[in-house]
């Protein structure tokens, strides 16, 4: 996957996290936030390019 649109899901399930309406919810979109963070890092370390700046 391009790092671009991790980067974009990423920060979207993060934003979606903060507004969830249930507890239910907010717990989903961190873990897929935690999940595309993760999915970030290595991509960052296939490519030479990590970068602390994404924490899940």
């Amino acid at each position: 996957m391009d790092l671009a649109y991790l980067l974009s899901r990423y920060q979207n399930s993060l934003g979606r996290a903060a507004t969830a309406a249930c507890v239910a919810s907010r717990a989903a979109h961190r873990a897929l936030a935690a999940a595309y963070a993760e999915r970030i890092r290595q991509w960052q370390h296939a490519h030479g390019t990590f970068d602390r700046a994404v924490a899940a």
